[in-house]
């Protein structure tokens, strides 16, 4: 088999944690919001659970919201930081023996478009939501191999940021197709091992990530004008959403909710774990624009041709596909 391109899934191998009770988690930015959604999710499925925070006020009120002594423990982290990270990833794992699962949940989530952006806009939103999923996966997954007991790595990334290009946040939006694309990479290159990938794509859930500039860092703070048409479209598409929100009396999804969605979906070592189906349809339609655009091209019929696409080709799509099909009929 070519190791490039993935293995193909045993329909009867169990995924690694299809039975996370008593297993250890570390969370990323598992202090509010999403984090602590899945930290509550995990904790009242029997798993340890470490989280990592920056606020001091947001870890207190996750330990008290978890309500789980002797099961949960709070570190201090930037993930931006990689010998922290790794420094945290070892006494994490001094904690409670082992970890199990990694989930790089930590993110900031700036409403700049890429044209507009600088380059400390830039570099401070790739260094925390892709840098810092790498520094995690760099810092644990070595640890995750040594223990072979079954792990899972997660990482969240967007439904309207990471699988299509949501108005005014092409920013956001570079950041979280990179990490879809890492952990499908991740998924192919780990596929014959014990060690699951799965990446978390949540639309509207009730979270800090509004709030991301307070822990921005100095040296990247934001320099120049803004371009005012850009900043008045942005403002005139804030305001339309939040008259709709507040006109329906809607509120966006539950974070324990979103955290029940990414436990169930390490129970099944789902590649993709999605948390709203009325964005279907702008998923779809990007889909169907990339089929659209490959040229008929009779010479890619040729033997060589037909060979190195055969070698390219990775089994990930097509196992999902199969598992995602086999689910729905045992149902």
């Amino acid at each position: 088999m070519n190791p490039t391109n993935g293995a193909r899934v045993d329909a009867d191998r169990l995924p690694p944690l299809h039975d996370p009770d008593g297993k250890v988690a570390f969370i990323t930015g598992g202090d509010s919001g999403i984090g602590l959604g899945i930290a509550r999710a995990f904790a009242g499925a029997g798993m340890k659970v470490i989280i990592t925070y920056r606020s001091p006020e947001h870890r207190d009120e996750a330990l008290a919201a978890l309500d789980a002594p002797g099961r949960v423990h709070a570190m201090a982290l930037d993930v931006t930081d990689r010998a922290a990270v790794r420094a945290t990833a070892a006494a994490a794992i001094d904690v409670f023996g082992k970890v199990h699962v990694l989930v790089n949940n930590a993110g900031v989530g700036p409403i700049i478009p890429l044209s507009c952006a600088t380059p400390q806009d830039w570099d401070w939103c790739m260094n925390t939501n892709v840098n810092g999923v790498f520094n995690g996966i760099h810092a644990f997954l070595p640890h995750l191999k040594a223990h072979g007991e079954g792990s899972q790595i997660v990482a969240t990334s967007s439904m309207l940021g990471g699988l299509v290009v949501g108005p005014f946040w092409g920013l956001y939006s570079t950041s979280k197709f990179a990490v879809v694309g890492m952990m499908e990479a991740l998924r192919s290159e780990l596929a014959e091992t014990n060690i699951g990938v799965s990446v978390f794509c949540p639309a509207g859930v009730k979270t800090n990530l509004g709030d991301s500039q307070r822990n921005r860092p100095a040296i990247l703070a934001p320099s120049g004008a803004s371009d005012p048409t850009a900043l008045a479209m942005m403002q005139d598409f804030a305001q339309a959403l939040g008259k709709l929100r507040a006109d329906n009396a809607e509120p966006p999804m539950d974070p324990l909710e979103a955290g029940q969605r990414v436990l169930q979906g390490i129970r099944n070592n789902d590649l993709y774990i999605i948390s709203h189906a009325e964005h279907a349809q702008t998923v779809r339609e990007r889909g169907e624009a990339l089929l659209a655009s490959i040229p008929i091209d009779p010479a890619a019929s040729t033997p060589t041709r037909l060979a190195i696409a055969r070698i390219m080709r990775t089994r990930i799509y097509s196992d999902e596909i199969k598992r995602r099909a086999a689910q729905r009929s045992s149902r």
